[in-house]
């Protein structure tokens, strides 16, 4: 455990370094106030924008606090997946490719350790980046749109957590498959689409889908209902994040370096 949070600590301190800690964060600041602050100023931007008859008003009816902060995990699902998944395309592949991971796993570590040392690193800073953004959003929200519930709130922020800790895990194991952190994550981002395609397409057959995660974040948003689909679905999630971070470690045990 002490080995553990030694190379946990090293990859927090290596991310400052990057200055992950503070990019990261900053970007899912700014996405999650730019939608309640567009909202609210939607008509004025629309009015000067040109080319409107003289005279003319525009009325826009205002959404519900809710609605808004629903649109605000859009945002996420789409710049905020990009930015988890190119922050942590290279976490084991460029280790491996330098041989740093080679020199680490000699000494008296774990496979297993190294791995979920990685993983955890992506996980705080995904959870911080992302609880940060969404703060920010119902901060302004409250402000400009109308009060939003705190029980929805916080219900839809945990589903949709499950969702980036999804995206996260099939990046970290992606790096640990392939050679080129480009390649893992154009795997990373294309097998979520590729999810995300098939779950609104049969929605039946992939009931119990990761993918249903970020519908299931906004209906809990506008209703703050956690009903037993939602707890099968973030069940099964848990279950195949597992799974990946198993078949990282047996990557990364077949060959720690990719030298040639």
């Amino acid at each position: 455990m002490n080995t553990f949070f030694v190379l946990y600590r090293k990859e927090l301190l290596e991310m400052l370094r990057n200055y992950k800690w503070i990019w990261v964060p900053l970007v899912f600041i700014l996405l999650g106030a730019m939608q309640p602050v567009t909202t609210y100023f939607l008509p004025q931007i629309l009015a000067g924008a040109g080319n409107m008859p003289e005279g003319a008003v525009i009325e826009i009816p205002t959404p519900q606090g809710s609605e808004v902060l629903a649109q605000t995990l859009q945002q996420y699902n789409t710049l905020g997946v990009l930015i988890i998944t190119l922050s942590f395309m290279a976490v084991i592949s460029g280790e491996r490719n330098s041989g740093t991971a080679a020199m680490i796993l000699v000494k008296p570590v774990s496979y297993t350790t190294f791995v979920l040392s990685k993983w955890s690193a992506m996980l705080s800073l995904t959870a911080v980046a992302f609880t940060a953004g969404y703060a920010v959003s119902l901060y302004y929200t409250n402000i400009l749109i109308g009060d939003v519930g705190a029980g929805g709130f916080w219900k839809s922020l945990l589903i949709y957590m499950i969702w980036l800790l999804f995206v996260g895990t099939l990046t970290v194991t992606s790096s640990a498959l392939l050679r080129s952190p480009g390649g893992a994550a154009f795997t990373a981002l294309g097998a979520t689409a590729v999810l995300a395609i098939a779950t609104s397409l049969f929605p039946k057959a992939m009931a119990w889908s990761p993918g249903k995660l970020t519908g299931l974040a906004a209906q809990s948003m506008q209703t703050g209902l956690w009903d037993e689909k939602t707890w099968m679905v973030v069940l099964l999630s848990f279950v195949i994040v597992a799974l990946m971070i198993m078949i990282s470690v047996l990557a990364l045990r077949s060959k720690p370096s990719l030298d040639n």
